[in-house]
């Protein structure tokens, strides 16, 4: 994500949630939804207005009218630089709060750009386990943001929320990493054949036409998922016998 910078011209409007700035955009390219630096504080880029309509960005060289939101709105002063903060210059709990606010997809970070970034915290075993517990929190959030913003179905999103939820509850178990049955029945809902169909399409998926093949190999995409949660499940749940009659068809499917 590229460096935006915005110098302020002029505060039109201002209170204790935000504000309305004119500002110029003295480098890279503004965007609705960056959140700009202010000391230690943050301000939130909410809309963008140039020649009396909403726009979603403006690049260096151009004026426009921008609406903020944050109390130091207020304080801002004519000739001062805004600089856009990059995705890890947020901290942990800026992240969390911002979504807990269910913000818009058009917001930044980006989701697939901040499932990376807590991704990458939630693996890294230098930080303490209630620390890496919180990243994989805001890593599972951004994945549904993904899922929101990239659209498609639903078996096709699948695989990477089951990755982040499974390797939750293989580093910290069930208590913390979550519910392994309450997933394996997230997983299994969305395979709408039986075990049984699934092997007889998949040993002779030759003749099959092309989207079956790609069905069958979206479900088959699932299963080692289903296999690692299953040691966390009890032998008498229902999920459980299905995961293992998924395990056993799964070498028949493409």
């Amino acid at each position: 994500m590229s460096i935006a910078e915005l110098q302020v011209y002029s505060v039109e409007e201002a209170d204790v949630t935000g504000g309305v700035c004119v500002v110029r955009c003295v480098g890279g390219v503004a965007r609705a939804g960056q959140v700009y630096a202010v000391g230690e504080s943050r301000i939130g880029l909410r809309r963008i207005e140039r020649h009396g309509r909403a726009v979603g960005s403006f690049e260096a060289g151009h004026i426009a009218k921008v609406h903020l939101a944050g109390a130091m709105v207020a304080l801002l002063t004519r000739g001062q630089v805004l600089t856009s903060v990059p995705p890890d210059g947020h901290a942990l709990e800026e992240l969390e709060a911002w979504l807990a606010t269910d913000p818009p997809l058009r917001d930044e970070p980006h989701p697939r750009t901040l499932r990376v970034l807590a991704g990458v915290r939630m693996r890294d075993e230098r930080l303490p386990d209630a620390i890496r517990l919180r990243w994989g929190r805001v890593a599972l959030a951004a994945t549904h943001r993904c899922a929101r913003a990239e659209g498609g179905p639903e078996l096709l999103r699948a695989p990477e929320l089951a990755s982040v939820q499974v390797y939750l509850i293989e580093q910290f178990g069930p208590d913390q990493g979550g519910d392994p049955a309450a997933l394996c029945r997230e997983l299994l809902a969305l395979m709408d054949l039986e075990p049984g169909q699934a092997a007889a399409q998949g040993r002779a998926w030759r003749d099959l036409p092309y989207h079956r093949i790609r069905h069958l190999r979206r479900i088959k995409s699932l299963i080692p998922w289903l296999v690692l949660v299953r040691p966390h499940l009890a032998d008498t749940d229902p999920s459980a016998r299905a995961v293992d009659a998924w395990s056993e068809v799964r070498p028949e499917l493409p």
